[in-house]
């Protein structure tokens, strides 16, 4: 009896030795460890995990940018600005153009008046008849200027003239045959010579013709503030009044 109790104890004291030294060393526990990789379709626990279907990216085809909205004011307004300035230089250029053709007529028109006012002199100067001997002369007279008006004033050269016409109891007739503007117009003097190729012709009281003869003729025009022309002096391009 007192064996077993003896022996018990001793059991009891190695047990109880056993559990210290157990409580007193430390516990290892083994990690646990998977290969590496998704976990397989049925878990520990027993939920089954569908694997991730792949995903489909529907890729698009790359466009050109955007573009950019103009500024329809600003667009608008440098519009609205060239049309304005195309349309004042092209009337610019038809102003220009048409002063331009004014000024030429007016010109070629001057220049035709001293060619006129010459030609009017001499035939003024040479067509006559015995009906019409005073007017024709005056009629001369009244275009003249300068130094020509000077000499028919002098004495009594104007009655002189009408005298020789009646005196060939005849009548004359002057027709033009050119007459044109010799070197430019003087604008200081606002004088033009003229050169008149003339035929005069001369017919008796009983109607018969004596051969024309031409003359030439240089003849100065003066043209007065007033635009008005006049025979101002008359030369004969060989020298001579």
């Amino acid at each position: 009896m007192a064996e077993d109790t003896v022996s018990a104890g001793s059991e009891g004291r190695s047990v109880a030795t056993r559990e210290s030294e157990s409580a007193s060393k430390p516990v290892r526990r083994r990690r646990a460890s998977r290969a590496a990789g998704p976990a397989s379709g049925t878990a520990a626990t027993g939920v089954s995990v569908e694997a991730p279907k792949p995903v489909k990216v529907r890729m698009s085809k790359p466009g050109p940018p955007p573009r950019r909205q103009p500024n329809r004011t600003l667009v608008a307004t440098v519009a609205l600005a060239t049309a304005f300035v195309a349309a004042a230089v092209t009337g610019l250029f038809a102003w220009l153009a048409f002063d331009g053709n004014r000024h030429m007529e007016a010109d070629a028109a001057r220049k035709q008046q001293y060619i006129d006012t010459a030609s009017q002199a001499v035939v003024n100067m040479f067509s006559y008849t015995q009906d019409t001997i005073d007017e024709s002369v005056n009629r001369f007279v009244n275009g003249t200027s300068g130094p020509l008006r000077d000499m028919m004033s002098q004495g009594n050269n104007v009655d002189n003239l009408k005298a020789i016409f009646r005196d060939t109891n005849a009548s004359s007739e002057a027709v033009i045959n050119g007459a044109a503007l010799e070197g430019k117009v003087d604008e200081v003097a606002r004088n033009a010579a003229v050169l008149v190729s003339v035929r005069v012709t001369v017919t008796d009281l009983d109607g018969v013709n004596s051969p024309s003869r031409p003359y030439r003729l240089r003849v100065i025009v003066h043209e007065d503030d007033a635009g008005h022309m006049t025979a101002y002096d008359l030369k004969y391009p060989d020298g001579g009044n």
